[in-house]
């Protein structure tokens, strides 16, 4: 029932929108992935969210532009139409494929903590830890956005075609009016409260105090106006002038929970280039970002781990096979909640957490028969010898991917994120802000210990955001990624083991039912036929949770041709041409 009324929303949006009416593929599209089979296409393809984001995507590379011009145009769609998960008033990770240069570049767009920034920020008068949500919610939680200036910086090396232009199909959106999504609609209705606690949120969603519902018709002026800055002046126009006034009064002046975002902060905001983390897996060389995201690290951590052992052999159906990648995550994890931070501000030991003779040393606790008890951080070598403290951040899943490969060979991976649903449900110029600084560790020490991802002025808080290109023989193979909280890391490493060592093809493998293990609890996705596998992960220890799992996997695999898939549980669709 609810696939055939999003079936019928998206035909009214197809013919509703008409500046995207020569991508006639996109319904077929549709098919394919609810049929479970992937796009195909011999010279580019993209994966993305949202219909309209990837018809705008592909329009733009099927006129010849990169996958960098196709990004431009497909987040600026995203954060109009999927305003839950990602946005201008956000921040993201970028990896990209160079194919002129043969090599692979990581852009860091991730938000910043304000200059006003303390150690106490998110700690009631006690000294203790404040509630999830009495931090989220208001602008004490909002961070210096990245993602306009990732957009431009992106669109400035990698680019081609003219960048007002690329701004053009969400700003008419924007301006005419787009129909509500399922997923839109379900995201408001279910976070009522929160959403109607500021003027302007509550006017957007709640028209006349209404929430807005799946398959209305809504117009962003405001957004719209925003992109004609940004079209006029580039990303300068949101840094600097009014636009960055109107967000800085919208924090400072947030009713019971003001921030502390600063003019200054935005002035002063840099994309970062990072090296990119690689490692090797099999034939195969797994690459993405590295810290302030813990993606890479710990993707590269479980992968490396397991490879000792046959997972091809032993398949995706047998007990064996998730007793070893559960445990190999839950040591990666282990790692990452004590190690990975911003690199900026505290000494990350990068090469340690991936040194084959550590990493052959963790290997052998997996030589075993049973779950392991209580995995803790190891040892890794490291430049400076310090001994921090195991972190307890809280990532939540809100949070969108889209892979994009391009006609010239080029190849695009980029998580982009709000972090929690609706972000801190504050808006300026049609837009959600982040709630990114609530990614910091609310504490920042621990019985003596400093905690790693601990709150300071123009840091950037650890992500999980895992954009991943594995590349054979120097060329890329797979493009992928996912939202999902911390869950992310483990989405991406299940999907990279079910394309390269179980001969998936991209959507199967974007299909197959999640299986996640993080601190223990094994969680297990709720898609029927869950029962023998639980019941045999219990008797060898293991705790266990049958759930719904949303992730949002978008990927491409490049072989002969180029295949596209997009995850189910969303709504997004691949296209190729």
């Amino acid at each position: 029932m609810r696939l055939s009324i999003f079936c019928t929303i998206f035909t009214i949006i197809i013919s509703a929108n008409s500046v995207f009416a020569q991508s006639l593929s996109s319904e077929s599209a549709l098919n394919l992935r609810n049929a479970g089979k992937p796009a195909s296409a011999e010279n580019w393809m993209i994966s993305v969210a949202n219909p309209l984001a990837a018809q705008a995507g592909a329009s733009i590379l099927r006129k010849g532009g990169t996958a960098a011009d196709a990004m431009v145009a497909v987040q600026a769609i995203l954060g109009l139409v999927e305003p839950q998960s990602s946005g201008l008033g956000g921040g993201a990770f970028l990896v990209w494929f160079d194919t002129a240069k043969g090599k692979v570049i990581t852009l860091d767009g991730r938000e910043t903590a304000p200059l006003a920034a303390t150690p106490n920020l998110f700690q009631n008068m006690n000294g203790e830890p404040l509630k999830f949500f009495d931090a989220v919610v208001g602008g004490l939680s909002v961070g210096t956005p990245g993602t306009p200036m990732l957009m431009a910086q992106a669109h400035k090396r990698w680019g081609i075609q003219d960048w007002a232009s690329l701004l053009a199909p969400a700003k008419k959106l924007a301006s005419k009016g787009f129909i509500v999504s399922p997923r839109m609609a379900d995201s408001i209705a279910a976070d009522p409260d929160r959403l109607q606690r500021f003027p302007a949120t509550a006017a957007y969603f709640f028209p006349n105090g209404v929430s807005l519902k799946a398959g209305d018709t809504i117009k962003n002026m405001p957004y719209a106006e925003t992109l004609t800055v940004l079209q006029q002046k580039g990303a300068d126009g949101f840094y600097i002038g009014e636009t960055a006034k109107n967000i800085v009064a919208t924090v400072q002046n947030a009713k019971g929970n003001p921030g502390v975002l600063s003019l200054a902060d935005l002035a002063i905001y840099k994309i970062k280039e990072r090296d990119p983390i690689c490692i090797n897996y099999r034939s195969y060389e797994v690459c993405g970002m590295g810290p302030p995201s813990s993606g890479a690290l710990t993707v590269g951590q479980i992968l490396k781990l397991i490879e000792p052992f046959d997972i091809a052999a032993l398949g995706p159906d047998n007990v064996e096979t998730w007793r070893i990648i559960g445990d190999a995550s839950r040591l990666a994890f282990a790692d990452r909640n004590r190690y990975i931070a911003d690199s900026d501000f505290v000494p990350v030991p990068t090469r340690g957490l991936i040194d084959p003779t550590y990493l052959t040393s963790r290997t052998k606790l997996l030589k075993s028969d049973r779950a392991l008890e209580k995995p803790k951080a190891g040892d890794p070598s490291f430049d400076h010898s310090l001994n921090w403290a195991n972190d307890e951040s809280i990532e939540f899943p809100s949070t969108s991917h889209f892979s994009i490969v391009d006609s010239y060979g080029n190849a695009l991976s980029m998580t982009t994120t709000i972090e929690n649903r609706f972000g801190s449900r504050l808006m300026s110029g049609g837009f959600i802000l982040n709630n990114e600084l609530t990614d910091f560790s609310f504490r920042t020490n621990r019985d003596g210990k400093l905690i790693a991802n601990a709150i300071a002025p123009g840091k950037r808080p650890r992500s999980s955001m895992s954009p991943t290109i594995v590349l054979k023989d120097g060329k890329p193979v797979l493009v992928i990624g996912s939202p999902g909280g911390s869950r992310i890391i483990g989405f991406t490493a299940q999907t990279i083991i079910a394309h390269l060592d179980w001969g998936m093809d991209i959507q199967a493998a974007i299909d197959m039912p999640r299986r996640v293990n993080r601190w223990g609890k094994y969680e297990l996705e709720d898609r029927g036929q869950t029962e023998p596998l639980k019941s045999a992960l219990e008797q060898i220890g293991f705790e266990t949770e049958v759930k719904e799992i949303n992730s949002g996997l978008h990927g491409i695999a490049i072989g002969n041709s180029l295949t596209g898939g997009a995850d189910p549980r969303r709504e997004g669709i691949a296209i190729g041409g």
